[in-house]
């Protein structure tokens, strides 16, 4: 019978006549962190009502009515989270979860009028670090020419800013103040990743950054930490290539001096002899 009690009065709603007064108002606040609903009421009267509603429904959830405070969890949305201020009626949450983000509707009655408001409550889950990585396989390298003199090769290396189990949330990457790419993602529970690619010995700052409306989190960059020059296979094997071709010529111009020098001395020792 209680159970019932509490679940009829959790679906009643105080009718009013709320007329122009009903005013929205969006509110943004971090997962774990608490959030306090103002009515704007500086102070209650004895014979004043309170409601607070949530939802689409306007399910009841707390109220204050001739100074007697009552709190409704009818689907275990809130659990011990809800306080209403005695002298206010703001209602404040305590631990806010990502499930509480809804329309929250406060209907403020009155001996003068009824008057009503309603709030948007916006929660974002806790922000986690980005990541960045670097993926030797991707190191490359490009040759440029700067001037008619020469050609200069650049060594590039390839990196990756990741970020997992994100919603409604940017990575972007900067260099410096200056966005250089970004991807946005919507959906709840998901992993971002964005590339990048530098110059191993270029003295810029990089940095990863990842955001949602309220707030941000971003990893700086060490390049000599996560960048190493790629491999460099044409110059460095035809260096070898080159000396062991002239030293082999070296060898064998030594041995057919040498022979040359043999053939040469054994003549002209035959010739003393005869």
């Amino acid at each position: 019978m209680k159970i019932l009690l509490v679940f009829s009065l959790c679906l009643l709603v105080v009718h009013g006549v709320c007329g122009d007064t009903d005013v929205m108002k969006s509110v943004s606040v971090t997962e774990g962190d608490s959030i306090t609903l103002h009515t704007n009421v500086t102070e209650i009267q004895s014979d004043d009502q309170i409601v607070w509603m949530f939802g689409p429904k306007e399910t009841r959830i707390a109220e204050i009515h001739k100074q007697k405070i009552s709190t409704y969890d009818c689907k275990g949305t809130f659990g011990d989270r809800l306080q209403i201020d005695s002298q206010t009626g703001s209602l404040t949450i305590g631990n806010v979860r990502t499930e509480h983000t809804e329309l929250y509707k406060v209907q403020i009655v009155t001996n003068e009028a009824t008057s009503c408001k309603t709030i948007k409550l916006t929660v974002y889950a806790r922000l986690p670090v980005p990541v960045i990585t670097s993926n030797p396989s991707n190191c490359s390298s490009s040759s440029s020419s700067p001037s008619s003199s020469g050609s200069s090769s650049v060594s590039n290396c390839s990196l990756l800013c990741s970020a997992v189990n994100v919603g409604h949330v940017t990575l972007s990457w900067y260099k410096g103040n200056s966005l250089l790419s970004s991807i946005s993602v919507s959906d709840l529970s998901i992993s971002l990743s964005l590339p990048l690619e530098v110059e191993y010995q270029e003295k810029n700052t990089y940095s990863c950054v990842i955001n949602n409306p309220i707030r941000n989190q971003t990893t700086h960059l060490d390049i000599t930490q996560l960048c190493h020059t790629c491999a460099e296979p044409h110059r460095f094997y035809f260096i070898p290539q080159a000396f062991a071709v002239l030293l082999l010529v070296a060898i064998i111009a030594v041995l057919g001096g040498i022979l040359f020098w043999y053939i040469r001395n054994r003549k002209q020792t035959a010739q003393t002899e005869t």
